[in-house]
């Protein structure tokens, strides 16, 4: 099949491009997104590939189908940045990547606890400027705290062995209980409120729907302990980012580490260092110290990648082939 790759970087190329199932595919990568404007560059492929930040809303399907496309191949486990509804309508197939890699996205969200409690990204800055003092670097000990997963999939059930390792109380939400890794690592299942009352630290891991949308919103901030930390390797619209930012003014938030951001689209994943940042609300957020935002790479490590690649490819090829479909979203 020819396969357009729409927003396409050096790091994921490679990827696909030494997939063991990359057959007989003809694969071409161009950097821009998917949006109306660009659908038109899929003329004369028979299967688009989209990623995070691609937008498939209706004028972008109406043009791929138009175009003959018939598959659309997300390169992500989300899926909310595609219309459903009219893609079903318009009788185009799509399907995804489940899971990259568990392991990459939960040691990320170590990464980001640890930067943020022991400040090492603000130690490395002074270090680099000769300035040796530990003022202003005090942290906390990981061990008895407790320690929040809102969402326990297959990420969640990941990071709380890991942080179950550190020496923490571990809380768990999730709508589907699961006894095993309840028993093994002594887990306690409990509802929302009482993860928000009760957590030092909470990490999001849920999808964006209807129903999760602002979870984190100005009422549940309001439940949470002050200093508390939050982070959110999940998707961005989980949190109200004005009420974010409000509770980090009032000193309730203690530390927020951010690796998605509800706006990311047309940020995210570019080089915006010599652009005027011309959202505010983010703008406002990087002027915290004690809020950490990367953008959206929880999931780069080369095995994530290799997954992505593989499972995308075998995707298309059962597509192609007729066989059913393992991963389809529609």
């Amino acid at each position: 099949m020819k396969i357009l790759f729409f927003d396409t970087h050096s790091y994921e190329k490679q990827s696909f491009e030494q997939s063991t199932f990359l057959k007989h595919h003809e694969l071409t990568f161009i950097e821009t997104r998917l949006t109306k404007d660009t659908a038109i560059l899929a003329l004369g492929h028979d299967c688009v590939c989209a990623f995070v930040n691609d937008k498939l809303d209706e004028s972008t399907l109406r043009i791929l189908s138009t175009n003959h496309i018939k598959l659309i191949a997300l390169r992500s486990a989300g899926f909310n940045h595609v219309d459903l509804p009219i893609a079903k309508s318009l009788g185009l197939q799509v399907v995804r990547v489940p899971e990259y890699s568990p392991y990459a996205i939960a040691e990320h969200v170590v990464a980001m606890v640890q930067t943020l409690n022991r400040s090492t990204h603000k130690a490395y800055n002074r270090v680099r400027e000769g300035n040796f003092s530990l003022n202003g670097l005090v942290g906390h000990d990981l061990h008895g705290k407790t320690f929040g997963i809102v969402g326990c999939g297959k990420i969640g059930k990941v990071l709380a062995r890991i942080m179950s390792g550190f020496g923490c109380i571990v809380l768990l939400h999730d709508i589907d209980q699961d006894e095993k890794i309840h028993k093994e690592l002594h887990c306690e299942y409990a509802d929302l409120d009482e993860i928000f009352k009760r957590s030092d630290i909470i990490s999001l891991h849920l999808p964006l729907n209807d129903k999760t949308k602002h979870i984190i919103n100005a009422q549940t901030l309001s439940l949470m302990k002050k200093g508390v930390m939050i982070i959110n390797t999940g998707r961005g619209g989980l949190i109200e980012t004005r009420s974010l930012i409000d509770a980090l003014k009032s000193g309730h938030i203690g530390h927020a580490g951010l690796d998605v951001y509800e706006e990311e689209q047309g940020i995210f994943f570019n080089d915006m260092s010599d652009k005027i940042l011309s959202d505010d609300i983010l703008a406002r957020l990087l002027t915290f110290p004690n809020v950490l935002v990367t953008s959206h790479q929880g999931f780069l490590t080369y095995e994530a990648l290799a997954n992505i690649a593989d499972t995308t490819l075998q995707n298309i090829s059962a597509f192609e082939n007729g066989e059913a479909l393992m991963n389809q979203v529609l």
